[in-house]
């Protein structure tokens, strides 16, 4: 039977136009800031031969060993380990919508995969690892897959050339130095010598304890302690740690 040309019209005028649809509005950018506890300052320096150029390097005196912390909160997508090529020991964390975070040539890592983080929180230390030439952290914001031109407190950094910033990120926990006479001090999945190594911190480094754990015993440069100290998602011996008190400074985790 044929179908009458009034039926047919009908039928079309019911289907919605598909140019009529909403647009899905992108994810605004998370709330960056610098990769540094609170109140520190550093000098950034940006450079149109960089690689990526939207990248950004970060210096100040003595700074191998120093907390590099988390830029927003988010989950960790990558810890690697490249030797002496690139980007050396490097970490990325996701902060959804497609945008992370990088943080490249560290001395030491203390995150792991999938760990989810807090913005200020330590997740290593400032080093030389990789193809630098001497120590600094290579940060950079990455969008959609791409390296883009950095932000804090919603301000973009001055490209190109170098530029002092102070740190307004969040300080989490109480801060230690790391004194081994030389040697770097392991970073353990847990309070226990038998523990498996995530990282190290080099001796003069930084860790931001958060909590601790009752552990081994192990005997360090300010006597024998059974006291581990966390900092990200791992554990640091207390005897090797210079906190100022022979006593916890953090709670219990």
């Amino acid at each position: 039977m044929r179908v009458p040309v009034r039926s047919l019209v009908v039928l079309t005028a019911s289907v919605p136009a598909l140019a009529a649809m909403p647009a899905v509005p992108a994810l605004a950018a998370p709330a960056f800031q610098m990769p540094f506890p609170c109140g520190q300052t550093w000098s950034g320096q940006t450079r149109s031969d960089h690689s990526p150029a939207n990248a950004v390097d970060f210096n100040r005196t003595n700074d191998v060993g120093d907390a590099v912390t988390a830029a927003a909160s988010g989950t960790v997508s990558r810890v690697e380990n490249l030797g002496s090529t690139s980007y050396g020991l490097w970490i990325e964390i996701d902060h959804g919508g497609t945008y992370k975070t990088r943080y490249a040539h560290l001395s030491g890592e203390f995150v792991t995969v999938g760990q989810s983080v807090a913005a200020g929180q330590q997740i290593g230390t400032v080093g030389t690892s990789g193809g630098s030439t001497g120590p600094h952290l290579h940060f950079e914001e990455r969008y959609n897959g791409a390296a883009v031109k950095i932000k804090f407190n919603g301000s973009q950094i001055a490209y190109w050339g170098s530029r002092n910033y102070t740190s307004k990120n969040k300080c989490v926990g109480r801060s230690g130095t790391v004194n081994t006479a030389g040697v770097s001090l392991a970073v353990r999945s847990g309070p226990h010598t038998g523990d498996a190594k995530i990282g190290s911190v080099p001796d003069g480094g930084t860790v931001f304890v958060t909590c601790y754990k009752r552990g081994t015993s192990v005997a360090g440069t300010y006597g024998t302690s059974d006291i581990w100290d966390r900092s990200g998602s791992g554990y640091v011996a207390d005897s090797y740690l210079y906190t100022g008190s022979d006593d916890p400074i953090a709670p219990a985790c």
